[in-house]
């Protein structure tokens, strides 16, 4: 089993970021990426793919994004060509965003459906091979050196050779807002189960009484961490869901689904997500990737600044 392509949702309009996703697409706000340069958001998320040895990716859109996208791409490109020309630093940049265009495919999710359905928009894509599925709005930080959160996942897919979907270890008072699991624990390996039971963005009364998950520590469930690779058998599943549900139609019902009739396994990936499109969230993320990166001492010397400032007042 080899993954070779990634689907990235993005459709959704930003309504949690209004007014900047009234004019500009979420998933090109810029944001400093660990090795330092300004980045929009959908290249942070498309490198994650591309660096865990994916080759083509598509991205689910509204209508009309797909043009978007690529123009902003190919005007920064140029941008960076034109106006930084010579200087190295800019000619590796451009280069990337090149090999991120050629890989890149669009499929248009015509109205807003589900994230199931966004997901099943992207079937004629995946041609029946496994992939790699990412949130356009989730960015992702690794906790394991030279390891991607990305590629800890692909790396136990590809050895498995089934379905799996990250997750963290999240605290009880969280559980409603993440689609939550149990299991039992899978192998020899910690932190891998063979999934039994999911539930959406349960309740903690009921995520006490159907979801504990033996080994956690007290007060700690297994969340989702927006990152999957699934076998092509979700499409199957999902085209079934559409046949007999009316709209919106979730992933979660066709995870269960999945858990129940084919090998499907959550990982605790060594890392964090961040949510850009919740309050504060983009600034968290930046945070973190800034901790995270080359320019560490600065970010906590700004921080620490900050930090005395406010105290000041």
């Amino acid at each position: 089993m080899k993954v070779k392509k990634a689907v990235i949702t993005a459709a959704g309009r930003g309504e949690r970021l209004y007014p900047v996703a009234d004019t500009v697409q979420k998933a090109m706000l810029p944001v400093v990426d660990i090795d330092g340069l300004h980045k929009p958001v959908l290249q942070i998320i498309a490198e994650e793919a591309i660096n865990a040895g994916v080759d083509e990716i598509c991205v689910v859109c509204a209508p009309g994004d797909e043009k978007r996208y690529l123009e902003n791409f190919n005007s920064l490109r140029e941008n960076l060509l034109n106006t930084y020309a010579g200087i190295e630093w800019a000619q590796r940049e451009a280069e990337k965003i090149k090999d991120l265009l050629e890989r890149l495919q669009f499929s248009v999710q015509k109205k807003s459906k589900g994230y199931g359905h966004a997901v099943n928009c992207a079937k004629d894509f995946v041609n029946g091979e496994p992939f790699l599925l990412l949130l356009g709005d989730y960015l992702y930080v690794s906790h394991q050196t030279g390891k991607s959160c990305a590629k800890q996942l692909i790396d136990l897919a590809t050895q498995e050779n089934c379905s799996v979907s990250a997750v963290n270890p999240t605290k009880e008072f969280l559980v409603g807002k993440y689609g939550t699991l149990t299991g039992k624990h899978f192998g020899t390996t910690p932190g891998i189960y063979e999934i039994e039971k999911i539930i959406e963005k349960p309740s903690l009364s009921v995520a006490e009484l159907e979801l504990q998950t033996s080994g956690l520590r007290t007060g700690y469930y297994l969340c989702f961490f927006g990152m999957h690779v699934f076998q092509p058998i979700i499409f199957d599943i999902l085209e079934r869901h559409l046949e007999e549900s009316d709209y919106p139609l979730l992933l979660t019902p066709a995870l269960q689904e999945l858990a129940e009739n084919d090998k499907y396994l959550a990982q605790e990936v060594k890392g964090n997500r961040y949510d850009i499109g919740k309050k504060f969230g983009l600034l968290a993320a930046q945070v973190a990737l800034g901790l995270a990166g080359q320019e560490k001492d600065e970010v906590l010397t700004q921080l620490v600044e900050l930090l005395a400032e406010t105290k000041k007042q």
